[in-house]
Parts: C-alpha cells; structure tokens; sequence
C-alpha cells in the first residue's frame, strides 16, 4: 500500500490501492446538516481530497463504479439514498492565474467557468441533449444557461468549488513577495510545499 502524499484524486487513489482513511462517515452528517457548505481547513488538510470523494460519491454519470470505489468503505456499506443522483459541476479556482489587471482576471474566470460548462455538457451529453448557452464575455449567462436546461430533468446540479479563494491568496502573495525577500522564513513558509 502507498502514501498518497499530493494526490487529491480519489478515484485514482482506491484504484491505485493508495492508502486512504475512511471519512466517508462524514456522507450523512453533510446529508442531515444543510444545503450549503464552507469548509475551512489549513493547506495540506485534504480538502481537494473531500471534494473529490464527493464529486464520485454524488455523480450519477458514475453510478457504475460506485461498488468499486465504495464497496469496501463505510458508505458503500450503508449508503444514503443520495448516493449518484446528481449532475456534478465542479470549479477548482486554483486553474486560473491570479495575475495581470481586473479586466484579465474577469477574462480568465469567464473563460474557466464556461470550459467547466463544457467540460459538463460533454459528461452529461447521454442525459442533457439540449445545448447549453456558452456566452464568452458573460459566464453567468452561461450558467443561467445550464440552469434553465437543467431544471427540465429530475436530476439537480451538485456543485462543488474548490480553492474558492486562490484569487485573494495569490494576489496578496504576489504582493507581499515582491514588497519582500523570496528566502524570508515567511515566504518560504507560505509558498513552499514540502520536501
């Protein structure tokens, strides 16, 4: 068995008989607790990890492999009638560079969130037959888009965002790098990752 050190995918970490601590029991508590939720972690805490639990949990384009990634943990053993029943729109901010003026960064997150759009009408495309609206100077056009052609299906959309805020952390880095030393103990505190 291997440590996963740096791997968030969860997919590939049961497949590749990585070594994985069972949070999964977490499922129903998210399930019986609300709609919306934020989780604040430091780095390194396995957030991208939970998400990406989730994302295979929750996806019903994924239905077929559930027994292979679930089977043999906690939630595969009593699992919530929730379990694949979604359409899943996933947003990792941490994709888009937090660098250039306003305008370009509006740019770059216009055009990450409609490529996501696309990414799920492709993942989709055996359900969702209808196209979605891509609008590239306007992502939330695109999104009102899908919505509306969602709504006509039984299914909803999970959405799941991670690095939410990468901006803020990039641009105040980027700033108080170039307003400091690059082997400052807190720059390479904060910017380094591990060995």
């Amino acid at each position: 068995m291997l440590f996963p050190y740096g791997i968030s995918d969860f997919k590939e970490l049961i497949t590749q008989n990585y070594f994985y601590c069972d949070r999964t029991n977490l499922i129903p508590l998210i399930e019986n607790t609300g709609k919306s939720f934020l989780f604040l972690r430091p780095r390194r805490f396995g957030k991208s990890l939970i998400i990406s639990m989730l994302e295979n949990y929750y996806d019903i384009a994924k239905k077929d492999m559930f027994e292979k990634l679930f089977g043999h943990l906690q939630i595969g053993k009593n699992p919530t009638p929730l379990h694949n029943q979604y359409f899943i729109l996933k947003l990792d901010f941490s994709c888009i560079g937090a660098y250039g003026d306003t305008k370009e960064l509006q740019q770059f997150l216009m055009d990450y969130v409609n490529e996501r759009i696309k990414r799920f009408c492709f993942d989709y495309k055996h359900i969702i037959s209808e196209p979605v609206e891509i609008n590239p100077d306007n992502a939330v056009a695109s999104i009102e888009s899908l919505l509306k052609i969602v709504s006509h299906y039984e299914t909803s959309i999970f959405l799941l965002i991670d690095e939410y805020d990468n901006f803020a952390n990039e641009l105040m880095l980027n700033k108080t790098i170039s307003n400091t030393n690059e082997n400052d103990p807190y720059t390479l505190f904060v910017k380094k990752d591990g060995p």
